[in-house]
């Protein structure tokens, strides 16, 4: 009986009381945010503050920005995956998201998106400035309406614009700080247009089967490994040689200048590489080293934005 006992208890659900429902629950819609692009876009926003103020900006202004940064983007992805579940449920990579499996109603889902959407607004309006929040809502216009709903399933062009969306933290940033902009985050803004395509293209090549499967036409999936490994490395350049004219613009220092040149001679070797492997008969090509390599690149790069206007 012992051991009957300890046989269903093994097999019960760990986790079946209400707290133990809302937590999974809480966890769904916070994975309709997607907290990793979400990480990545606060990475942009927090060095801009600190380069438009040339050090550490107010406190209560720093933590007002990224949280209205937060729920926008989150705002955005949660559209997104609202508008994608179709093809969502048909590539392994996403088969997993909450609006497919059920976990989440698609109504839910649309409620939750317009909340993220209009509550980010006016947050950025009262809390930051009007330049803000006009920025934040023409980003989430953008990435779900020409991204999502115009582009996305109809050009192999459409993570290049899409990705126009993904730049606007860096406005977001330095507006938040100065309520208005200028040429560094200008100069930002390129950066990470051209460095999305370079990042996106080695994971679309990863994943082609998915976006064949789900008809998603990114350009990993639908051409050549070696024209698509070239594309990926005349857009990695572009970027590094963007990150460059911030030096002259917004008066870098050594950190900066060390960060960029290192970190992106290390991104172009890797887009290199991949070109290398693509053209050869004997090697098997690793999008995904360049598609590590990126995320590193703009960490670096951004973080040195952060640093150098703290030091003497």
């Amino acid at each position: 009986m012992a051991a009957d006992i300890g046989a269903a208890l093994a097999s019960a659900p760990a986790d079946t009381g209400r707290p133990g429902r809302i937590r999974s629950r809480l966890r769904a819609f916070g994975v309709l945010t997607k907290p990793r692009v979400l990480e990545l876009l606060l990475v942009t926003t927090a060095p801009m503050m600190l380069l438009a103020a040339g050090g550490l900006p107010d406190l209560w202004l720093f933590g007002a920005t990224m949280i209205g940064g937060a729920a926008s983007a989150g705002a955005a992805s949660s559209f997104n995956m609202y508008l994608d579940r179709d093809i969502d449920a048909r590539m392994t990579r996403t088969a997993g998201r909450p609006l497919v499996t059920g976990e989440i109603s698609p109504r839910s889902a649309l409620v939750f998106s317009w909340a993220l959407a209009v509550g980010s607004t006016l947050w950025f309006w009262v809390l930051v400035n009007p330049t803000t929040a006009l920025l934040s809502a023409f980003a989430i216009f953008f990435y779900v309406v020409i991204y999502t709903i115009l582009l996305k399933r109809r050009t192999t062009q459409n993570i290049v614009w899409g990705g126009i969306a993904g730049c606007f933290p860096v406005l977001i940033g330095w507006a938040a700080v100065t309520g208005t902009l200028a040429w560094p985050p200008v100069v930002l803004f390129l950066v990470v247009f051209f460095w999305t395509p370079a990042h996106y293209w080695p994971l679309s090549m990863r994943y082609g089967d998915d976006y064949r499967a789900a008809g998603v036409p990114m350009l990993g999936a639908v051409r050549s490994t070696s024209a698509v490994a070239l594309q990926v490395l005349i857009y990695a350049v572009a970027t590094v040689a963007c990150s460059l004219a911030l030096i002259p613009v917004a008066g870098m220092g050594v950190l900066y200048v060390a960060a960029a040149l290192g970190a992106g001679g290390w991104f172009c070797f890797a887009a290199v590489r991949l070109l290398l492997d693509a053209r050869s008969s004997g090697r098997e090509p690793r999008p995904m080293r360049v598609f590590h390599a990126s995320n590193i690149y703009l960490t670096l790069l951004f973080v040195a934005v952060a640093v150098d206007p703290l030091l003497p």
